[in-house]
């Protein structure tokens, strides 16, 4: 049987010893810092409110300065699939919310300037195709974290208006993290900001044309399950219906019943995909 080498008094070398306290230390440390992770965000709660404003992002502030946002996206890097699975569910919503989003960020500044995020990668491999995002140990995509893990596990749609792309076109980026205390709260908010908004929702009564974001010409079908009537508004269609009946929730009386009636033509506003960004420091 092999045995390691000892030193003449019978101990280990010096140089095992030292890696073997090495190796203790930095799986201790890891694992007691997924233990001990922040539900409240509070790092990345401050760079919100210092980056973000109104829903710009100041990123070449961000750019010049990336440690917070470096320190958060290592901590979340830290949790096991173990302890996620601990927590409850608006936990790991909101903890994959913010990931999304916060991966995003990093995403954007590895490769400002930009006009646009569409601007990074290429045709066969966008800037949702990036190995980006740090979770459980590997490295995935956007595209792999909403649609492989939030789409495909949680029944939660408004996910769609928390989700942020860094484009003028998407809701808006929260100067504050998503917390699982508050986070139906959040949703709710952030979904009526976006339909009161003009990339979200316009209703031309005139012309009897109601044009929805492009993100329910995507995700619509996401809305069906927990938004549709009991029966369909006249001449809309099943998913129709259901965003519809989505959306009515977050509007003014006048506009709620009009969108309720039916009967109107469904058209999807264009997509600015516009880097969502404040106006440059000179």
């Amino acid at each position: 049987m092999k045995r390691f080498p000892t030193e003449p008094n019978g101990f280990l070398p010096r140089q095992l010893i030292a890696l073997m306290v090495f190796m203790f230390l930095f799986i201790w440390t890891g694992r007691a810092w997924a233990a001990d992770f922040d539900q409240t965000y509070s790092g990345y709660d401050a760079l919100l409110k210092t980056y973000v404003k109104n829903g710009r992002v100041d990123y070449q502030g961000l750019k010049a300065d990336p440690a917070s946002l470096n320190r958060y996206l290592d901590s979340a890097a830290a949790v096991s699939l173990a302890q996620f699975n601990k927590w409850s569910e608006s936990e790991r919503l909101a903890f994959l919310i913010n990931l999304y989003n916060g991966s995003t960020l990093k995403l954007i500044i590895d490769h400002y300037p930009l006009e646009s995020i569409k601007d990074i990668g290429f045709f066969f491999r966008g800037p949702w195709d990036q190995k980006i995002v740090r979770l459980f140990g590997k490295i995935i995509t956007l595209n792999e974290l909403e649609h492989g893990i939030l789409r495909k596990q949680y029944n939660e749609p408004r996910i769609h208006m928390a989700l942020v792309c860094a484009a003028k076109g998407c809701p808006i980026l929260r100067s504050e993290a998503y917390q699982a205390d508050k986070l139906d709260q959040q949703l709710n908010d952030q979904s009526r900001r976006y339909i009161m908004s003009s990339a979200g929702l316009m209703v031309d009564r005139k012309n009897n044309v109601v044009y929805f974001s492009s993100i329910f010409k995507w995700y619509g079908k996401d809305f069906v399950a927990k938004y549709s009537p009991s029966t369909a508004f006249p001449e809309l269609d099943t998913t129709e219906s259901a965003v519809a009946n989505f959306c009515r929730g977050y509007l003014p009386g006048s506009e709620s019943d009009f969108l309720k009636k039916g009967g109107y033509t469904v058209k999807y506003l264009d997509y600015d995909w516009t880097l969502n960004e404040q106006q440059k420091k000179r």
